[in-house]
């Protein structure tokens, strides 16, 4: 009778084969690029490559849960597929050395795909291939003597030691590549470069500047509480004294510069705020903060922009692109900086430490990449950026929007006077009137708080006497300009959400 594995023994070789076999990747990973540990090769690939509405559904999780999401719904992929892999190996080892090889393919060419890895870096993918085709045959043949020999207790006994010390050899090697791809100390390069004092600091944020007493925000958002937008899985390890940026291309003078380059050059502040294309009516992917840094009209300037340059197209240290107009870029009302400090320390690593651009009134797509190494001056559309590529506006100029912060939706008030608060933005034009109604009724004025600039949000409530019952509040904001933001409802993509935010809440 043909000898044939039981179901458990070869799912269980094939879990145990494809662990190893990602947990020696990612060890190897350490040593040539955290990248390129297969896991996070291919958890990045599928990033890159998921559709636009996939994206933005996960974004709706917060910038922390949908990489967690990502990372388990791979994980439990994996599991599967190794699973699989067992259980089509009952017989013979070789359906399982397959998997191995289709493994190690897709993980090579997620490495190679990587912009931010080098050609050492397929050392890690390859390892995978060689470690999960070896682990396996080897557990197979094992378990296929346990289930054949004439000593079979000695056979099994033999088969479930070295399974133990599989799991544990791959659960070792997966903590040390953990260790050490992540062993660069970021903060301490952080605390080094010490508070950033700005030498021509911005005016002060007024108290009036915001109502957060009736619910609103805090005019300056904390950094811990900054909204985080990004496709970096795993957030880049650069230390400033390692750090530098390149500004090339369509320029007279090609610029290298370093960390203390930047910081020994006068430093500017600026109140911005800062918005997220994904941010839907009424959404919470919006913030403020003092950055510190140097004008980036300053230094492509010293670089010489030439008269065709059309675009600065920037890269982030892990290969994310995106490209600006030279002339928001340029533009001195706008006060475009590269940014080293945040709120007056240095860029927290998940903020873009240590440099990032802030080009105020267009969506962070198009302006703000974080852990810049490399402007290009470019003509035009002679590249398309990350985004670009995925369905999103080449150009993306913020929508005049408000949202409504309080009362919060379905909630119960008492009977009364109730005020309701919220902010509205319109950068480098400005706020100019708030309106609210209840339940379709007329049009009323807000009260606005202090305007701080053009180029961050404005905070503002109307206090209604209300009586019992179901009501529902709408706002609608109109800029500088004289343009009242669109009632219609429309989605970010491709350059950002419109329509009037409202909720629903009971006065009793």
């Amino acid at each position: 009778m043909e000898t044939r594995l039981r179901r458990p023994t070869a799912a269980l070789i094939g879990v145990l084969s494809v662990g190893a076999a990602l947990a020696a990747g990612h060890l190897v990973a350490a040593f040539v690029g955290i990248n390129a540990s297969p896991y996070l090769a291919v958890s990045n690939s599928m990033v890159d490559l998921s559709p636009p509405w996939l994206t933005e559904f996960g974004k709706q999780f917060g910038p922390e849960w949908d990489k967690k999401l990502l990372f388990a719904g791979i994980a439990v992929g994996i599991a599967g597929f190794a699973v699989a892999a067992g259980l089509l190996s009952r017989r013979s080892a070789v359906p399982g050395v397959v998997v191995a090889v289709v493994l190690g393919a897709v993980a090579v060419a997620a490495v190679l795909f990587r912009p931010d890895l080098g050609q050492l870096a397929v050392l890690a993918p390859l390892t995978t291939f060689v470690v999960g085709a070896a682990v396996f045959r080897w557990l197979h043949r094992l378990a296929m003597d346990a289930a054949d020999g004439v000593d079979t207790t000695l056979d099994r006994r033999r088969f479930l030691i070295t399974s133990g010390g599989v799991a544990a050899g791959f659960g070792l090697a997966a903590i040390a590549g953990q260790v050490l791809g992540t062993r660069v100390d970021i903060e301490a390069s952080r605390r080094a470069v010490g508070p950033i004092v700005p030498d021509r600091p911005a005016p002060p944020v007024p108290a009036t500047a915001d109502f957060s007493s009736a619910g609103t925000p805090t005019f300056i958002t904390p950094n811990s509480r900054f909204y985080r937008i990004d496709t970096a899985l795993t957030v880049p390890r650069l230390r400033a004294e390692d750090w530098a940026l390149r500004i090339h291309g369509l320029v007279d003078t090609e610029l290298e510069l370093d960390f203390a380059d930047i910081a020994g050059r006068e430093l500017v502040e600026r109140v911005v705020t800062m918005t997220c294309v994904s941010n839907e009516v009424g959404g919470d992917l919006i913030s403020t903060a003092a950055f510190t840094g140097v004008p980036m009209r300053e230094l492509l300037a010293e670089a010489g922009v030439r008269p065709e340059a059309g675009q600065v197209y920037a890269t982030s240290v892990d290969g994310w692109t995106t490209a600006t107009p030279v002339a928001d870029m340029m533009s001195e009302e706008r006060g475009a900086l590269l940014a080293i400090g945040m709120n007056g320390e240095p860029l927290p690593v998940e903020h873009g430490f240590p440099a990032r651009v802030v080009v105020p009134g267009l969506y962070g797509y198009v302006s703000a990449t974080k852990w810049v190494v490399d402007l290009e001056l470019i003509r035009d559309g002679e590249k398309t950026f990350y985004w670009q590529d995925r369905g999103w506006a080449k150009e993306a100029p913020i929508k005049t929007q408000s949202r409504i912060d309080a009362p919060r939706a379905f909630q119960n008030l008492p009977a009364g006077k109730v005020t309701i608060a919220g902010v509205a933005w319109a950068q480098t034009v400005g706020v100019e009137t708030v309106e609210v109604r209840v339940d379709g009724g007329v049009w009323r004025a807000a009260e606005l708080a202090a305007e701080v600039n053009d180029q961050t949000w404005r905070m503002w409530r109307l206090v209604v006497d209300l009586p019992p019952g179901n009501h529902r509040a709408e706002v609608r904001a109109t800029d500088a300009s004289g343009h009242t933001q669109a009632e219609e409802r429309v989605p970010p993509i491709p350059d950002g959400a419109t329509g009037w935010h409202s909720i629903l809440f009971t006065v009793s």
